[in-house]
C-alpha cells in the first residue's frame, strides 16, 4: 500500500464519504482535506461542513461552482446538441471533470499527494473522475476505497459507522428505495424498482416535475435570445448561464417536461436502467436546434449531428480533458458564431414546441427564395433540372447495366 500524506476527498457528508473520511485515516493514517462541491443540487452544505469539524478535519472546501458549471461545462454540451445514445442529455456524465478539476486544483494549493471519491467499481463515475485527475495531474495518487475495503452493503457501512463514532442521519431500516444524483442539470434516480426494466417508476419518485397529465391546462410561452449558441436571456430579461438554468428548470418542471427513462450501456460493458429529470436542458436541447436551423449552413449543420455521438461518448466515458475532445469542442464553438438570435417556445403538458425563431443579422432564411408565391425572378426553377440529371447520373448508369444483364 502507497504511503500517503495528505488526501483531497470528494465529500458530501452522506454515509458513504462519512465513512471513507474515518476509514482512509485510519487505513492510510493520513492527513484528510474535504471538498464538497455545491453545482446546484438543491442541498444545505454546511452540515457537510459541521460533520467534517466533528470528525477532526482541518481544511474543509465548500465551493460554489454553480455559474462555472452551467457556462463552462453545459453551455459547451448543448453547442452541440449532444444526446447519448439518442436520449440521455448527460445530467451525471458533465458534472465529473469539474469536480475533478477542482479536487486537483485543491490537492495542489493544500500540497496533498493523493486525491480520493467514493464512486463504486461497478459504474461510470470512477471512469471519469480517475480520467480528469489523470489528465490534469499525471502524478497523482488515487484511492478508490470501493475497490480496496470489504465493506460491501449498506448493513457494513452502519456498523463501521456505529463502531467509529461517526455521525450519520440515515438509521437502520430506513434506507432510500433509490439511488440519485443532483446537479444544476438533472437528478438521476437507480435501483429499487428501477432495477426491473419492465417496471414503470413510481410517480413519489419524481422530485422536480409534475406528471404531464397534472401539468396546466393552458400553455406557457417563453421565448430564448441566443449569443454565440448560448441563452442570455428569458423573454429579454438578461440572466447569467446558471440562472438561465434555474429559470428553465423551474418553468420546466411546472409544466411536465424534461422525465426520460433509458436503458444505457455504461463504459464498464453492463446495461443499465435510469430515469431522469432533466426539464431546462430538454428545454435547450429543442431550442438551440431551432436557432440553429435558421444561422448554420447546411453541410455545417448535417457535420456538427455527424460528430455529436462521438462527442456525447466521449463525455459519457469519461474524456471530456482529452485532446479529442478538446479538439471537437473548438470546431463547435466556431460554428456557434452566428447562432445568435431569438426562439420562441410553448411548453404544454410535457411537450416542448417551437412556434417561432428569427435572427436579424445572421438568419440563412430568405422568404423571397423559400416562397411558394411569386419570387419575382430570385430562383430560376429550370436551373433543377440540370442539378436533378447530375444528380442522377450514377443511378442511370446502373440502371442501363441491369438492363443489359
Amino acid at each position: 500500500m502507497a504511503k500517503i500524506k495528505k488526501v483531497v476527498l470528494a465529500y458530501s457528508g452522506g454515509l458513504d464519504t462519512s465513512v471513507i473520511l474515518a476509514w482512509l485515516k485510519e487505513t492510510y493514517d493520513c492527513e484528510v482535506v474535504t471538498f464538497t462541491a455545491d453545482i446546484g443540487q438543491g442541498e444545505e452544505l454546511e452540515p457537510a461542513r459541521a460533520k467534517a469539524k466533528k470528525m477532526g478535519v482541518k481544511e474543509i472546501f465548500i465551493d460554489d461552482l454553480k455559474e462555472e458549471f452551467v457556462r463552462d461545462f453545459v453551455f459547451p454540451l448543448f453547442r452541440a446538441n449532444t444526446l447519448y445514445e439518442g436520449e440521455y442529455l448527460l445530467g451525471t456524465s458533465i458534472a465529473r471533470p469539474l469536480i475533478a478539476k477542482r479536487q486537483i486544483e485543491i490537492a495542489n494549493k493544500v500540497g496533498a499527494d493523493a486525491v480520493a471519491h467514493g464512486a463504486t467499481g461497478k459504474g461510470n463515475d470512477q471512469v471519469r473522475f480517475e480520467l480528469g485527475y489523470y489528465a490534469l495531474r499525471p502524478d497523482i495518487k488515487i484511492i478508490a476505497p470501493w475497490r480496496e475495503w470489504d465493506l460491501s452493503s449498506r448493513e457494513k457501512l452502519m456498523d463501521y459507522a456505529e463502531k467509529h463514532d461517526i455521525p450519520v442521519e440515515m438509521k437502520r431500516g430506513k434506507k432510500s428505495p433509490y439511488s440519485m444524483d443532483a446537479n444544476l442539470l438533472h437528478i438521476s434516480y437507480e435501483g429499487g424498482v428501477l432495477e426491473d426494466p419492465w417496471q414503470e417508476p413510481e410517480e413519489s419518485m419524481w422530485r422536480w416535475s409534475v406528471s404531464p397529465e397534472k401539468a396546466p391546462n393552458k400553455p406557457t410561452y417563453i421565448e430564448l435570445t441566443y449569443k454565440k449558441g448560448d441563452i442570455v436571456a428569458i423573454n429579454g430579461k438578461v440572466m447569467s448561464p446558471a440562472t438561465v438554468l434555474e429559470s428553465l428548470n423551474i418553468l420546466g418542471g411546472a409544466n411536465g417536461i424534461g422525465r426520460t427513462d433509458i436503458v444505457e450501456n455504461r463504459y464498464v460493458g453492463m446495461k443499465s436502467r435510469g430515469a431522469y429529470e432533466t426539464p431546462g436542458g430538454a428545454i435547450m436541447q429543442k431550442a438551440h436546434r431551432a436557432i440553429e436551423s435558421i444561422t448554420l449552413d447546411r453541410e455545417v449543420a448535417h457535420l456538427k449531428d455527424d460528430l455529436m455521438p462521438r462527442y456525447a461518448s466521449l463525455i459519457y466515458n469519461g474524456y471530456w480533458w482529452s485532446p479529442e475532445r478538446q479538439m471537437l469542442q473548438e470546431m463547435i464553438d466556431v460554428s456557434q458564431e452566428t447562432v445568435n438570435g431569438i426562439v420562441r417556445l410553448k411548453l404544454y403538458k410535457g411537450n416542448v414546441s417551437v412556434v417561432g425563431r428569427k435572427s436579424d443579422s445572421d438568419s440563412l432564411f430568405d422568404s423571397s427564395i423559400a416562397t411558394f408565391e411569386d419570387d419575382k425572378g430570385a430562383y430560376n426553377q429550370k436551373d433543377a433540372e440540370g442539378f436533378i440529371r447530375l444528380n442522377a447520373l450514377r443511378l442511370r448508369i446502373a440502371a442501363k447495366r441491369r438492363r443489359k444483364k
